[in-house]
């Protein structure tokens, strides 16, 4: 089991938010560099993951395969399949980049990603705003 149950403060689910967000910056800042875009874009995925899962009491445990549930789990929650499709698809692309000698981005896969990216914050906002009133925390 990837997931434990874990009663979150407000705060800390403001601080994992604020984390992804910062990397969000970055993603937007270099989005003309796809090399760069793309590992601030993974990792702000998966922080945001982290603090939609924080904001349903789920703690994430690491281990193997934990980015994988971490996007299962945000696609569950957030009801869209895009999340899962497109997160493993960089997460398999961020692998091969680290383990397997490098991976070539094109200008137009960098362009989809932030898209991608831009569009699951947004709908993430709208969720924790749905939910407890947290987009005023944020």
């Amino acid at each position: 089991m990837t997931f434990e149950k874990f009663l979150f403060s407000e705060k800390q689910i403001k601080s994992y938010y604020a984390n992804a967000k910062k990397d969000l910056a970055k993603v937007l800042e270099y989005q003309k560099d796809g090399d760069i875009s793309f590992r601030f874009g993974y990792d702000a995925l998966i922080k945001l993951a982290v603090a939609v899962c924080a904001h349903e009491g789920l703690r994430v445990l690491a281990r193997a395969g934990h980015h994988m549930e971490l996007i299962e789990k945000m696609a569950l929650i957030l009801k869209n399949d895009a999340i899962r499709g497109y997160g493993n698809e960089m997460r398999k692309k961020r692998n091969l980049d680290f383990y397997g000698g490098g991976v070539l981005l094109t200008e137009k896969e960098a362009k989809i990603y932030v898209e991608f990216i831009r569009k699951i914050f947004a709908l993430a906002l709208d969720f924790f705003d749905k939910k407890k009133g947290m987009r005023k925390l944020l």
